[in-house]
C-alpha cells in the first residue's frame, strides 16, 4: 500500500523569516563506480542553481535498487580520488556509517542539524522522484529540503493522478530563485542542464570484458581501478 504524503506541520518546517545565506545541494547514489556523468551534473548544478556545494552522499545498500558490486569502503575511496581538486563538491560517507537501509530522510535531518538556516536541496532524476512515494519515510523531506528535479529528454513523469503528481503540484515552483527564500520546501524543476550518457553499469559492463574505460571515469578514478584490478570479474 502507498501512504500518502501528509503536508509538513508548521512545527516541523524550517523558519522562513529571513533568506537563506547559503544554498547546499545533495546528490545520492550508489556511485559504483562514479564516473563522469555524476561529477558533470553536480557541476551544471552547482553553476546553474548558485549552490555553495554540493556534496555527492554514496548509499551502502539502497532499497530500490540491485545491490552495489564495489565494498561500500571502495566506491568511498573512488569518489574521494574523483572530486579531491574538485572546487565545490564534496563526498560524503555519512550513511555509510549508518546501520540498516538507507533512509534519506535521516540524512537530511542529520544536514539540518549541521546546517540550521541554510537552503538544503536534494537533487533528484524524474526517474527517482517517481518513485518517490517508495521511500521510506518520504514525507518528511518537505520539511528538510528543497527537492530538484533534473528532467530529461524522454524521461517519464509521474502518472498525473498518483501520490508524487500531487506531490508536484502542492509544491512546484518554477523560478530556481525560490531555493533562496526559504531552507525547504519547494520542488524546483530544472531543464536544460547537459547530462552526459554515461552509467555504472557500462563502465562495469566494459571493465568485465577487458576494454577501456578511459574518459568515462575522472582519471584519477580510472588508475586505481585499473591498478587494483577493480570491476574486472563481474559485469
Amino acid at each position: 500500500m502507498t501512504a500518502a504524503l501528509s503536508e509538513p506541520t508548521a512545527e516541523s518546517v524550517p523558519p522562513r523569516e529571513s533568506a537563506p545565506a547559503r544554498a547546499i545541494g545533495v546528490l545520492g547514489g550508489t556511485f559504483d563506480p562514479v564516473h563522469c556523468a555524476h561529477v558533470r551534473l553536480a557541476l551544471e548544478l552547482r553553476a546553474a542553481l548558485r549552490l555553495d556545494s554540493v556534496r555527492l552522499i554514496p548509499a551502502p545498500d539502497p532499497r530500490l535498487r540491485d545491490p552495489p558490486v564495489a565494498s561500500p569502503e571502495v566506491r568511498m575511496r573512488l569518489l574521494e580520488a574523483a572530486l579531491s581538486d574538485v572546487g565545490g563538491l564534496e563526498a560524503d560517507g555519512r550513511e555509510l556509517l549508518r546501520p540498516g537501509p538507507t533512509v534519506t530522510a535521516d540524512t537530511l535531518q542529520e544536514l539540518r542539524k549541521e546546517f540550521p538556516g541554510v537552503s538544503l536541496c536534494l537533487i533528484l532524476g524524474m526517474d527517482a522522484l517517481s518513485r518517490l512515494d517508495a521511500w521510506i519515510d518520504f514525507e518528511r523531506i518537505p520539511a528538510l529540503a528543497h527537492i530538484i528535479v533534473v528532467e530529461r529528454p524522454g524521461a517519464v513523469a509521474p502518472p498525473r493522478n498518483g501520490t508524487v503528481a500531487r506531490f508536484l503540484r502542492a509544491r512546484r515552483h518554477d523560478d530556481p530563485e525560490a531555493i533562496r527564500t526559504a531552507p525547504a520546501g519547494f520542488v524546483v524543476c530544472v531543464r536544460d542542464i547537459p547530462v552526459l550518457d554515461i552509467s555504472a553499469t557500462r563502465v562495469r559492463s566494459l571493465r568485465a570484458r577487458g576494454e577501456s574505460i578511459r574518459f568515462l571515469v575522472p582519471d584519477r578514478v580510472h588508475d586505481i581501478i585499473i591498478r587494483e584490478d577493480l570491476y574486472a570479474h563481474r559485469c
